[in-house]
């Protein structure tokens, strides 16, 4: 795939999942207001420790799905594939992705299923896209236009 392709749809993705990283903000803020204005309790749970813990989880998983927009924007920028510990991000993100896109079509909805495949299917076409840190060039592209020799059978 081509750079005029893999480049935009990576940074595409990078905005993608900063604005989702910003709506988990924003969901989890306003579910841990609202479990602390109504004093709130799950089987004799304190309210405070519950809101606070959402505001834990609301803040850990915005850091995280911007970890992996910065690591899409710096592959989309410096048009190479990320690193192993940015590829792991992204390919748990996927995953993440995946699982919860499963859960949400039955849980919110089918719009909300929509949303989660159409990220999953940007974060898996940005990594297939930039293939095993190959970089710009396929391996038709190396010098020498021979074939590569394979390892000899065990």
């Amino acid at each position: 795939m081509s750079a005029v392709v893999r480049r935009p749809v990576a940074f595409v993705a990078a905005i993608v999942l900063f604005g989702e990283a910003a709506g988990m903000v924003l969901v989890n803020g306003i579910l841990a207001t609202v479990v602390d204005n109504q004093e709130m309790s799950l089987a004799g749970l304190d309210p405070a420790a519950m809101s606070a813990g959402a505001w834990v989880m609301g803040g850990v998983a915005g850091l995280y799905l911007v970890l992996c927009g910065l690591v899409l924007l710096l592959t989309g920028i410096r048009d190479r594939a990320p690193g192993r510990v940015g590829r792991a991000a992204l390919i748990s993100c996927a995953v993440v992705h995946g699982v919860l896109g499963a859960l949400t079509v039955g849980l919110i909805g089918w719009a909300a299923f929509v949303f989660m495949m159409v990220v999953l299917g940007l974060i898996v076409l940005t990594l297939v896209a930039y293939g095993n840190g190959s970089g710009t060039s396929s391996p038709n592209e190396k010098g020498g236009g021979g074939e590569e020799s394979a390892p000899a059978p065990a």
